[in-house]
């Protein structure tokens, strides 16, 4: 039998196979720890909260570095279930539970549609928090007079909106951007170039014809004019082909080459006009003392960076995203000026659009521990930290299982010792998507494509549903789960954190980090 007890405060949770009715099902037991829960509980904890928020005191000083953290496709929901999935996998109450910006001290909500969309992707949403100015989908960093797909060069030349990275560029700042996406990706793009269609991440994918600058490509050529600034100290991430061209092997993965039809190896001529070190791997990666490097280009994948979950089994080896922010800041930090920073766990909307609950929160799991490194590292008096995220996805946490439950799981009632049925009789779980690819139990980015299946496919008896390979339910089947268009929320602490509050417009957090370093 299932059994619980949810009086505790802290609630241990040790995963056992459990035999049921014949069947070979997965359950948990919870123990409770010493400290009991009871009413006092919630008034101590209300009283200490209470306190915390007086004792709070504005930082009005101008901020000497800033660092906007983006966990792409982290809605509330994900920030939720990974609050408990992060406190269950230590042997935690979950529930009570804080990822590590949740004890920022100032929260807002984001309204994240863009200026065509109710429901925007990357593009947009980033290019409102850099540049201040709301825009089309599919656009980075032009205002809403561009549509997708302009090949005009004249026109997006004429549109283009400043952002919070080539402000700082101008100023003197050090600059970086970190992801574990593709660093041509749309949200670390929006912070560096500008063009009317998301996709042009390397030349051949520009139309034939078109002067439009493809992205890689600006990651240089954007930098070339003196009033432009001297270009990014430190970029980290996937996306190695759309640098080098279809003549040269990729050093990883012999069988893949390079994608530029132009004859451009931009990883050299970012080492060569920078001055910069270049490291694909992680053992070329370790070695860079960072206080005797000024500029580093990372390119660690063809593609985007492994999930989290995946990462130690990455061929050439790949830093975390704690370790490549770590790193980053280290090299930034040298400009006694200050510096810009945007790291992105890219690879949290990955998971999500495939419908796979499990990589989905171990990269916000990721995220939090590169936000609970930096702030171990930094200073808050001068260094004004956001976290937030560029849209959300149409992940739920539903029923009403019982406190201590596994996130993944399936769906336990309070007072019950088997699993809660729907109107089928089959047990069901906590999280799931309102559409997507739907039911899968065991399926790896390796193997061939998922058919699409909507609804209540198979019985989940016997199922583990909290397999890194299970793919959650959906209700609606589409090839790619979609993104969800509630607000998402904003974290802050530092020099003018106390700006972010309310209901605010995506694109307010711009002037947030503006005003607080002095542009």
């Amino acid at each position: 039998m299932i059994h619980h007890v949810i009086r505790a405060s802290f609630i241990k949770i040790d995963l056992l196979k459990v035999i049921w009715g014949g069947l070979f099902l997965v359950g948990y037991v919870t123990q409770p720890e010493a400290q009991a829960e009871d009413a006092s509980t919630w008034v101590k904890k209300g009283e200490a909260a209470l306190a915390a928020a007086k004792r709070l005191t504005p930082n009005n000083k101008p901020a000497k570095n800033v660092i906007l953290f983006v966990g792409d496709g982290m809605g509330i929901s994900t920030i939720t279930a990974a609050r408990i999935f992060q406190g269950q996998s230590k042997g935690m109450d979950g529930e009570s539970n804080q990822l590590s910006f949740e004890k920022l001290p100032y929260v807002a909500l984001s309204k994240t549609y863009s200026a065509n969309q109710q429901t925007a992707d990357s593009a947009p949403t980033m290019t409102a928090m850099v540049t201040g100015v709301k825009t089309n989908d599919g656009i980075l960093s032009l205002n809403q007079s561009i549509l997708s797909d302009e090949e005009d060069n004249a026109k997006v030349q004429a549109a283009k909106l400043i952002t919070i990275l080539e402000l700082a560029e101008r100023s003197g700042l050090s600059t970086g951007i970190v992801s574990t996406a593709r660093i041509t990706h749309a949200t670390p793009a929006a912070t560096y170039s500008h063009t009317s269609n998301r996709d042009w991440e390397d030349n051949h994918q520009v139309p034939i014809g078109s002067q439009v600058k493809d992205i890689a490509a600006q990651l240089i050529d954007n930098f070339a004019e003196k009033h432009s600034g001297n270009g990014l100290e430190v970029a980290l991430g996937g996306g190695r082909t759309n640098f080098l061209p279809n003549t040269l092997t990729d050093p990883e993965y012999p069988e893949m080459k390079g994608r530029r039809t132009d004859g451009r190896n931009l990883v050299e001529e970012f080492k060569q006009k920078f001055n910069a070190h270049y490291v694909w791997n992680s053992t070329q990666f370790n070695a860079v003392d960072a206080k005797k490097t000024q500029r580093l280009l990372g390119l660690f994948e063809p593609s985007h960076m492994q999930y989290e979950h995946d990462r130690s089994k990455d061929v050439a080896g790949e830093p975390s995203l704690t370790e490549m922010t770590e790193k980053a800041i280290d090299i930034l930090a040298q400009n006694k000026k200050g510096y810009f920073l945007m790291v992105e766990a890219g690879r949290i909307d990955h998971a999500h659009h495939a419908g796979n609950a499990y990589r989905a929160l171990s990269d916000a799991v990721a995220l939090s521990d590169a936000v609970k490194r930096t702030l171990e590292k930094i200073d808050l008096d001068n260094t004004l930290v956001i976290v937030t995220a560029d849209h959300s996805h149409t992940f739920t946490i539903a029923g009403y299982p019982v406190r201590g439950n596994p996130i993944l799981g399936k769906v336990v009632n309070p007072g019950s010792a088997d699993f809660a049925k729907a109107s089928d009789g089959k047990p069901y779980t906590t999280v799931s998507y309102s559409n997507g690819l739907g039911f899968h139990e065991h399926h790896s980015e390796t193997e061939a494509p998922i058919v699409p299946r909507s609804g209540r496919v198979q019985d989940l008896t016997a199922i583990d549903t909290t397999n890194p390979n299970y793919h959650q339910e959906a209700t609606v089947p589409l090839k790619s789960e979609t993104h969800g268009a509630e607000d998402v929320a904003i974290f802050a602490g530092g020099p003018k954190a106390h700006l972010i509050q309310g209901a605010q417009e995506q694109s307010y957090i711009f002037y947030v980090m503006k005003e607080a370093l002095g542009f």
